[in-house]
């Protein structure tokens, strides 16, 4: 197998996908078996909406075992299958197989069992970030993995994506915060991986699908970490005169010896849109602001709290706004998260790019966006992890222009690949699924393919688990559509789809 042949994408065809239809509606009843195509779209895209399939059929199973029989059935028609949970991904990850089946596991919600004692919380995948936190807060617990989207984004989405959020620099990312999982294998088959803690003898199978984005197998159980409420939390807005300002405040907070839970920086365009949409109080014509979060014991995070208020100084900040209430400090956060939505505000069009870097390379890796911007004629808007180094570009262009997306994509692509030449990664969380699989050689060798081809192949001999995604294929990269654009028939509503 070649470094950049993926794993084959096996389709039956549709006698295939019509028979496994039937046997489904069968096994599990008609209403938990779509194939309607005006239903069927509600499952084209995930969150980046640039990329659209509609698949054969959408399934509803209930169950470990309604799932492993779905996978099954899948794998005996030689039907490719997606793992889809709220669809709130940005990376492609949960794009459907054309003739392929997607198995949703939107009904799985329950909250399978609560152990106080040990700490741990043992939910199915359809069950959302902040309702595992909800289910425990009476109780001083919380699940510490925060991406923006956790009112809505489930637990088996963060586990393909290996998702963080804003407080990843202290508390790390889900692969922290899994002890075990059942898994069901592309074939059917049901395993547990992982056990009473984190770490295991042997190897780790379990670190091996987080964040394998749905290629390896789908979690239908999952056993989390729970953490003690910290006694104390310590929120500031601090506004810099420039990116590059705040970039030295960060790396002047880290070197101290100070670790936030979060440390997150806004750019003036990204403080426009959030003000457009949330009214958070960040302040309209600063250059940039860093939105610091301490967290711990009340006296220890009281002293840290004061030293980081000072290094904010030293630095040159303009203006320090310190919440004076729970709420305050709910809305500033309301604001950050709400960045990636609010850019609808400014801009009626933009691409979601996610990167990691050295923190300190963070003013060049700026200065370069910035003068790539210029030469594109197009705006970028910064929002991102600047504790951790995992920047959120987003690239704002208007499809309505003659040529503007195409350049937003090529810039994009670009960014992401700045990342790596300055020494980080094509993704920190949003995975590589399909929006980035072309960028896989510039990260990787054709040995470190290989082998991660030989991982996959190990789970999926057959082929059929979310194909096509994560590795350069000569479809998606020889012969790249681009991102989906209707036809100006179907725009006028004079054709469909099919």
């Amino acid at each position: 197998m070649t470094a950049v042949t993926a794993t084959r994408e096996v389709l039956g065809g549709p006698a295939a996908t019509e028979a496994l239809a039937a046997r489904l509606r069968t096994a599990l009843g008609s209403g938990r078996v779509i194939t309607d195509l005006t239903r069927l779209r509600t499952y084209e895209c995930d969150g980046i909406t640039g990329y659209r399939v509609v698949p054969a059929l959408v399934v509803l199973p209930e169950s470990t075992e309604e799932v492993a029989l779905v996978v099954a059935a899948c794998a005996e028609a030689g039907v490719p299958f997606v793992a889809r949970g709220a669809g709130t991904g940005l990376s492609g990850g949960a794009l459907p197989v054309a003739g392929g089946a997607v198995i949703s596991l939107a009904r799985m919600r329950r909250v399978l069992e609560i152990d106080l004692e040990n700490q741990r919380m043992t939910v199915e995948p359809g069950v959302t970030n902040a309702d595992i936190s909800k289910a425990v807060a009476a109780r001083n617990l919380y699940f510490a993995p925060d991406p923006s989207s956790q009112t809505v984004c489930t637990i088996g989405g963060n586990i393909a994506e290996n998702s963080g959020g804003a407080h990843c620099l202290k508390y790390g990312f889900t692969t922290n915060h899994v002890h075990a999982m059942t898994l069901v294998l592309p074939d059917g088959s049901v395993v547990t991986v992982g056990g009473n803690g984190v770490e295991q003898v042997g190897p780790d199978l379990r670190g091996a699908v987080i964040g394998s984005e749905g290629t390896l197998a789908i979690a239908t159980s999952i056993t989390v970490r729970l953490l003690r409420t910290p006694e104390a939390v310590r929120t500031l807005v601090a506004d810099f005169p420039s990116a590059d300002t705040a970039a030295e405040a960060v790396s002047r907070i880290i070197a101290a010896g100070i670790i936030p839970a979060a440390v997150e920086m806004l750019d003036a365009l990204a403080i426009e849109a959030c003000e457009a949409a949330v009214h958070a109080g960040y302040s309209l014509g600063t250059a940039a602001a860093l939105v610091v979060e301490l967290d711990g014991p009340e006296a220890s995070c009281a002293e840290d709290f004061a030293r980081v208020e000072q290094i904010c100084r030293d630095a040159g900040t303009t203006h320090i706004r310190v919440p004076g209430s729970p709420a305050e400090r709910t809305l500033i956060w309301k604001g950050r998260k709400a960045a990636f939505a609010a850019m609808g505000r400014i801009s009626p069009d933009y691409y979601v790019q996610d990167g990691v870097i050295p923190r300190t390379r963070l003013s060049e890796v700026l200065d370069r966006i910035r003068q790539m911007a210029e030469e594109a004629d197009l705006r970028v808007a910064n929002v991102f992890h600047a504790g951790d180094g995992n920047l959120h570009p987003l690239v704002l262009y208007d499809a309505a222009v003659p040529g503007e997306s195409e350049r937003g994509e090529h810039l994009s692509t670009a960014i992401a690949e700045l990342c790596v030449e300055m020494g980080g990664s094509i993704t920190g969380e949003h995975g590589v699924g399909t929006d980035k699989a072309c960028s896989m050689p510039a990260m990787f060798g054709d040995d470190d393919l290989a082998v991660m081809l030989r991982l996959r192949a190990a789970f999926d001999p057959a082929g059929v688990c979310n194909p096509g995604k994560i590795f350069p294929t000569p479809r998606l990269c020889g012969e790249r559509p681009g991102r989906y654009r209707p036809h100006p028939l179907e725009a006028a509503g004079l054709i469909d789809r099919g």
